[in-house]
């Protein structure tokens, strides 16, 4: 099967100014990243805040040009920003936001706010716009009735499924979902993903799912990728990331996940904050914070390489050590 979307040593770098005559400094927000999204699957990108997730979201869709790097989407290269075609390849890549109060227009009927994709893509007539605003939001499990309804009227989940039918609205091919679910409560949250499951299954949508919640990503992702500081460390099928864990900061983020009915056992407690991305560590960016790094994780930068088939991570561990010491034994 032929991907979706492919992107291929992608690199975001921002200026960031310390004060207002002071000198720029660089920030590369997303530092090299390959990744690719099959037809009808879901990519999990994972890791705390300012690990570059969100920046590589808008990087897939277009809506950030890359400093360096490409994207292709279903074998073409993404056209530039604002571009007539760039438009066109919008009705088929859509964005679900985090926060769906702050996406939708409080002014407007949420029936209006579902049907404007199609009138900006010109997608049918108006008769057919109306229907088409009834059948999503029945395919997201509201009423008819709720299409006069304003965003204030709405519970937490009820907006969250109109972003989702807004985002639907165009029949898109790829759907990245930015932390979709962080806003709202454990129940809604389960509604909601189920909804984004089965929209999957019955439209053959490919996803990519950005969040910091593993929970969450355990139950949605096929593969998941474990981003750090703007580069990815491990990427693998969601089975083997949750399952045997190879990248020390993978390990420190599964063993945080809790098993029903289980004790938190084997914790792995992350020592300090993430690093400033303007003042990068030499070497390994995970290492001040890593207790099993060694000296060349001071020097020298790990490579994302194939660890065994589909399976990869960034860890001079696994070129070095043996398997007992990279599961914490």
């Amino acid at each position: 099967m032929s991907n979706l979307i492919e992107a291929s040593d992608l690199v975001k770098t921002y200026a960031s100014r310390r004060s207002l005559f002071g000198k720029p400094s660089m920030v590369r927000a997303v530092d090299g990243v390959s990744l690719s999204v099959a037809p009808a699957t879901t990519l999990g990108i994972v890791g705390e805040s300012g690990s570059g997730k969100s920046t590589m979201g808008r990087l897939l869709l277009g809506l950030e040009t890359p400093t360096e790097g490409s994207v292709q989407f279903d074998g073409q290269a993404m056209p530039p920003l604002e571009t007539a075609a760039w438009r066109k390849h919008r009705a088929r890549m859509q964005l679900v936001f985090q926060d769906p109060l702050a996406a939708l227009d409080r002014r407007l009927p949420i029936g209006q706010q579902i049907g404007e994709p199609l009138a900006v893509h010109g997608i049918g007539t108006d008769a057919e716009r109306r229907e088409r605003v009834s059948s999503l939001l029945a395919a997201v499990g509201l009423r008819r009735d709720q299409e006069s309804s304003y965003p204030h009227q709405l519970s937490g989940g009820q907006r969250q499924r109109v972003v989702i039918a807004r985002a639907i609205a165009s029949d898109p091919q790829l759907l990245v979902c930015d932390e979709p679910v962080s806003a709202l409560d454990v129940s809604i949250q389960a509604q909601v993903v189920n909804l984004l499951r089965d929209l999957q299954e019955t439209r053959g949508i490919a996803m990519g799912f950005i969040s910091h919640d593993l929970k969450v990503v355990r139950n949605v992702a096929d593969r998941v990728a474990v981003m750090y500081l703007g580069r990815i460390v491990e990427e693998a099928s969601s089975e083997d990331i949750f399952r045997e864990p190879l990248h020390p900061y993978t390990r420190a983020l599964v063993s945080s996940v809790p098993v029903p009915g289980a004790a938190l056992r084997d914790r792995v407690i992350l020592r300090g904050e993430p690093p400033n991305p303007a003042a990068r560590p030499s070497g390994c960016a995970f290492h001040p914070r890593c207790s099993v790094a060694v000296a060349r994780c001071r020097i020298e930068v790990p490579l994302l390489k194939p660890v065994d088939e589909g399976r990869k991570a960034a860890c001079h561990l696994l070129d070095t050590q043996t398997d007992d010491t990279l599961s914490g034994r």
